[in-house]
């Protein structure tokens, strides 16, 4: 299932002191729109998918090879429940166990994102690189807040120290804002860098204000005035479901002769929905005859 760009929607890929640092920014607001009105979110839920869409997203468009993807898992014991976000080069979708879930304000007067998500859990991730086997890693949350867990995960999992920033501001149930950015030091990065970027780092605290405030660029431009910001690629980004009929009939072949035949003889036929999106997927008793012709030849 196919959904319409966001024309505001796209990642910003720009490099620092002649590739010292690599920083990815994007905004995220259509897509995060989208799937909070597919699953009829409250703003707590869509704050914290939005931003696990969002961080995800970067890590798929780093993905080198065309049919790459990577899949985010975030099970940390809130009410919400696990949270799963699959992202290729320039789309991303996204579940939770619920997204009715609502709770207090923090005492700041900010959604409870972490309170929401939990922390006593892990982040997962598995990356699909067209290999026999897929990469995975994964790391113990530290908050439960997302952008802080993806930057723990870059830097215990891939070894990589990173720089993350996330956030969605809601007015409602309207995604005013929402975005991403990402500071990945390279080798040979010096140490003047390193310590520009530190002291800079304030200023990327409350990424979906800053988006709602400036276009992209001109805050690319202040905040990396001085360390040689060059833009090398813009990708639009969307939400994107990939499910399908036949997905799905692949789904029901995955689950045996046997447990098929049980359903079969029930004589009510199947009824499968896709929880990326929400579409159903009706087969009769007679299509689920012939899916199990199907499996024996």
């Amino acid at each position: 299932m196919q959904f319409e760009r966001n024309a505001s929607d796209e990642m910003l890929h720009l490099t620092l002191m002649d590739g010292q640092a690599r920083v990815l920014l994007c905004e995220t607001t259509g897509l995060t729109q989208r799937w909070s009105d597919l699953h009829n979110a409250n703003p707590l839920c869509t704050a914290a998918v939005g931003r696990l869409m969002t961080g995800t997203l970067m890590m798929g468009v780093m993905l080198k090879g065309a049919g790459e993807s990577v899949s985010v898992t975030v099970k940390g014991g809130g009410p919400i429940g696990t949270m799963v976000a699959v992202a290729d080069a320039d789309s991303v979708r996204a579940c939770c166990d619920d997204p009715r879930v609502d709770l207090p304000l923090r005492p700041d007067g900010k959604l409870n994102v972490g309170g929401a998500v939990g922390h006593e859990g892990r982040m997962s991730v598995v990356k699909d690189l067209g290999m026999r086997e897929p990469y995975i890693g994964q790391c113990e949350l530290v908050s439960g807040e997302i952008a802080i867990d993806f930057a723990n995960y870059f830097t215990l999992s891939e070894q990589q120290p990173s720089l993350v920033a996330l956030g969605v501001l809601t007015s409602g149930e309207t995604v005013l804002k929402a975005g991403g950015l990402l500071i990945q030091p390279m080798p040979g990065c010096t140490e003047e860098t390193l310590s520009q970027l530190e002291l800079r780092s304030p200023m990327f605290a409350d990424i979906s204000r800053e988006l709602a405030a400036a276009p992209k660029e001109e805050l690319a431009e202040d905040w990396f005035r001085g360390l040689e910001p060059v833009l090398l690629d813009r990708t639009p980004v969307c939400y994107r479901c990939t499910c399908s009929r036949e997905r799905m009939e692949r789904a029901l072949l995955s689950m045996g002769r046997a447990d098929l035949q049980e359903i079969i003889d029930d004589g009510q036929g199947a009824e499968l929905s896709c929880h990326f999106c929400g579409s159903s997927y009706r087969f009769t008793t007679e299509e689920l005859r012939a899916l199990v012709e199907q499996a024996r030849q």
